[in-house]
């Protein structure tokens, strides 16, 4: 292998690297049984950004507007707490959040495809600490939804 390919390898990522190596990886939930695009298919990364903004920002104006005069490290504390609640109420009932719905996504648990709250609960739990959402499997599913056993699938 000569360094330009080493490098092309590099920059397109591991997943391109394992394909040029002749291995067969497949689309992004093949092996959790879901289809390669149109609804109930994976979310893609940016609407998922898209959605948390959305409620990040939503908290962020709730926690500014009700509880705190002005913008400090308290309205983000208390972003955080509302952030939480939000998601435990909303994705432990009916399965999104504002942003989520928003941007046509929904939360299901991969055996009954509806998450109970406990599993809800143990998701926000993880996102919340932020650390869990940034590890990914090739599926595309960050480590809070593969421990809740839940996935983020479009409407």
């Amino acid at each position: 292998m000569d360094n330009r390919q080493a490098i092309g390898s590099w920059l397109s990522g591991p997943r391109a690297a394992i394909e040029g190596a002749g291995a067969d990886l497949g689309y992004r939930g093949e092996q959790l049984g879901l289809p390669e695009d149109g609804p109930g298919s994976i979310a893609r990364p940016g609407r998922r950004l898209g959605a948390l903004a959305v409620d990040w920002g939503l908290c962020l104006l709730i926690a500014y507007g009700l509880i705190t005069d002005g913008y400090g490290q308290a309205t983000g504390n208390w972003a955080l707490l509302i952030f939480f609640v939000l998601s435990v109420l909303t994705v432990g009932t009916v399965g999104f959040t504002p942003g989520k719905r928003l941007f046509g996504l929904r939360v299901v648990e991969l055996s009954t495809g509806r998450p109970s709250p406990p599993r809800a609960l143990l998701r926000s739990v993880l996102l919340c600490l932020a650390l869990p959402a940034l590890i990914w499997d090739r599926d595309g599913r960050g480590l809070h939804d593969r421990v809740a056993r839940t996935v983020e699938v479009r409407i």
